[in-house]
C-alpha cells in the first residue's frame, strides 16, 4: 500500500477537528493541547488558593477580594501534550481479510491526530524490529504514514512482550493503542499490564467477516499462520454454527475483559469504510471527540 493510500485527504482535513478523549488528565513533558493534572496559564478556571508573598498579583481575585477580605489566587488548567503509543499487530495472522491494511489505517488516524495536536507518537511493531520509533511534530506524519504502510504481515504473535516493550519505556503513561487481531495466547495479560501502569488504554480489535462468518463447507485440513500446524476440521451446517457461536462469545468475552480493566474497546471489521470507523464508531465510543 503507498502512503497516499492510507487516509484520503479529505478525511484529514476533518480528522484535524477531532482529538482524543481522554476520560482522565494526564501529564505530559511539554505544551500542548490536552488538561494536565498541574495548573498553569490557559483560560480554563480550576480553583482558588491563598494568596503568598512573590505570587503574580495579576492572577488575585479582587472582587472575591472586596467581597471577603481575603487574598486568593485564580488557578487554571494547564495544557499538557500527550505520549501516544501506537502497538500495531503486523504478525501472519493480521495478512489475511487485509486486516494489516485497516491496521494501518487505524494506526495512521491516531498517529495524525496525536501529531497535529503537538503530541508524540512511539510506534510498537509485534513481531518487533528494534526499539519503538519516534514521531513528533506535524512534519512527521509523512515519516508516519510511509512506515505504516510498508507494513507486511509475518511471524508469531506475543502482546505480552510488546506491552513489556512499552512498560520499559520512560515517561508517563500517557495513552496507549493495540491495534490488533488478538488472535494470541497472552492477548489478556497484555492488555492488564498496560492498564496497570496508568494512563489511557484503548484496544482496536480488527477482525474480518469472513472470520466471524466463514464460507467453507467439507472436510479440510487447515493450516495455523503463525505455527505451521496443521488441524483437520470438518465443517458441516451445525458445525459453522457452533462455530459462529463460540466466536460469538469470544468477542464479548474479549470486550467485557478489556472494560472491566478500564480498557476503551472498539471492534473494527476489515471491510468497513475508514470514515465509518473515524467518524461514527471512534465518536460513539468515546475514543475521539
Amino acid at each position: 500500500m503507498d502512503a497516499d493510500e492510507l487516509l484520503p485527504a479529505s478525511l484529514l482535513a476533518q480528522l484535524e477537528r477531532l482529538q482524543f478523549s481522554t476520560r482522565r488528565r494526564l501529564a505530559g513533558k511539554f505544551a500542548g493541547d490536552h488538561r494536565s493534572p498541574h495548573y498553569g496559564a490557559s483560560l480554563d478556571f480550576a480553583d482558588y488558593r491563598d494568596y503568598h508573598a512573590g505570587d503574580d498579583y495579576r492572577r488575585i481575585d479582587y472582587p472575591l477580594y472586596a467581597r471577603t477580605g481575603d487574598l486568593f489566587i485564580r488557578l487554571f488548567e494547564a495544557e499538557d501534550d500527550l505520549t501516544v503509543r501506537l502497538v500495531v499487530d503486523r504478525s501472519a495472522s493480521m495478512g489475511f481479510f487485509a486486516k494489516l491494511d485497516q491496521a494501518a489505517r487505524l494506526a495512521a488516524a491516531i498517529g495524525f491526530l496525536a501529531l497535529v495536536r503537538r503530541d508524540t507518537v512511539l510506534l510498537h511493531l509485534e513481531p518487533a524490529a528494534g526499539p519503538p520509533r519516534r514521531f513528533a511534530g506535524r512534519h512527521a506524519t509523512r515519516p508516519l504514514f510511509t512506515m505504516l504502510a510498508g507494513l507486511e504481515a509475518a511471524g508469531p504473535t506475543d502482546l505480552a512482550g510488546a506491552a513489556g516493550d512499552v512498560l520499559a519505556r520512560p515517561g508517563p503513561a500517557g495513552v496507549t493503542v493495540v491495534v490488533s487481531d488478538l488472535l494470541s495466547d497472552s492477548w489478556d495479560r497484555a492488555i492488564d499490564r498496560l492498564v496497570a501502569r496508568g494512563g489511557e488504554t484503548t484496544v482496536l480489535h480488527v477482525m474480518a467477516d469472513e472470520e466471524l462468518h466463514p464460507d467453507l463447507r467439507g472436510d479440510l485440513e487447515m493450516v495455523d499462520a503463525e505455527t505451521g500446524a496443521d488441524v483437520a476440521v470438518s465443517l458441516s451446517a451445525a458445525g459453522l454454527a457452533d462455530y459462529e457461536t463460540a466466536v460469538a462469545q469470544w468477542l464479548d468475552e474479549t470486550a467485557a475483559h478489556c472494560r472491566s480493566r478500564g480498557a476503551t474497546y472498539v471492534r473494527v471489521l476489515a471491510g468497513t469504510p475508514i470514515e465509518d470507523v473515524l467518524l461514527r464508531a471512534w465518536r460513539d465510543s468515546g475514543v475521539v471527540r
